[in-house]
């Protein structure tokens, strides 16, 4: 590598380090710039997941209630984030990493009196289970790859994820590899328990980011009943076979089904005016 490459990478850093933290304090602050934004200039393109969150959010106007698994610190990589602030929304952010709920989702939405915030993970039952986590970085890319399945976690080193993160963050990988994972107990609440403390009377949005977790969500979370108007999860993680498992119980419960790259989109039938989004 090149100095003035070199060079020119260490300015990037730099500046994604210090945009991603003014960020999150505009966002934390609710400042009037931020939101404003979102709410008269943001244009997301047509057709795209973005698109139809802005469209939808809008039609359902002062009462929008989201229930979010996996929501790690509020806003990178987070689909939602926006539309929670522009349109004031309601529900519960679920986040089992402790250092991560404290530090950046608290405080993210602490000014926001319409969402709750739980250190917790959804379960089919209330009690507790052990999370594998990367245990020699605390950066974003590496909280993300936390889960209830040490396999999920150690398949992030064999398929190069890990390596290619710290390839970028200038990490080094250590040489003992019992210094690679770590664990964590953490809170789990079921699904009865959580609408009943946080009195959900409908959820419009149950949005999934579970790495690799998330079709057990979905079968955790009993669709059936709970019935969200709408879910959003992410496929990357998931198997052919669960995916398609996933899919056949998503058709069975009369959901409409759009892929957008690694997120899927499902939607209670009749969609009514967002059928041009699973054309």
């Amino acid at each position: 590598m090149s100095k003035k490459h070199g060079l020119i990478q260490k300015i990037k850093a730099w500046y994604n380090k210090n945009w991603k933290i003014w960020r999150f304090k505009l966002s934390a602050d609710n400042n009037i710039f931020f939101i404003g934004f979102y709410k008269y200039l943001y244009q997301p393109k047509a057709g795209s997941l973005a698109a139809f969150l802005d469209e939808y959010s809008k039609s359902v106007r002062d009462n929008f209630t989201v229930v979010q698994i996996g929501a790690n610190d509020g806003i990178t990589h987070d689909p939602i984030h926006k539309f929670i602030k522009r349109d004031q929304w309601k529900g519960v952010l679920l986040e089992p990493q402790s250092e991560v709920f404290h530090v950046f989702l608290k405080h993210i939405y602490k000014k926001n009196k319409g969402i709750h915030c739980a250190c917790a993970a959804i379960g089919y039952e209330d009690g507790n289970q052990r999370m594998y986590k990367i245990g020699f970085s605390k950066m974003r890319w590496a909280t993300g790859l936390a889960s209830f399945s040490k396999e999920k976690v150690e398949q992030a080193f064999d398929n190069g994820i890990v390596a290619h993160n710290c390839r970028v963050h200038g990490i080094e990988i250590p040489i003992d590899r019992n210094e690679w994972i770590t664990e964590e107990e953490v809170e789990v609440i079921s699904p009865t328990s959580l609408i009943k403390r946080y009195d959900i009377k409908k959820i419009d949005l149950l949005q999934i980011d579970a790495e690799g977790f998330d079709f057990e969500v979905i079968k955790i979370f009993d669709i059936a009943s709970t019935n969200p108007q709408a879910i959003i999860f992410e496929n990357v993680g998931l198997s052919s076979e669960e995916n398609n498992c996933c899919l056949e119980l998503l058709k069975n419960n009369n959901y409409a089904i759009r892929k957008f790259g690694s997120n899927t989109l499902t939607f209670k039938k009749p969609v009514g005016i967002f059928e041009k989004y699973f054309l």
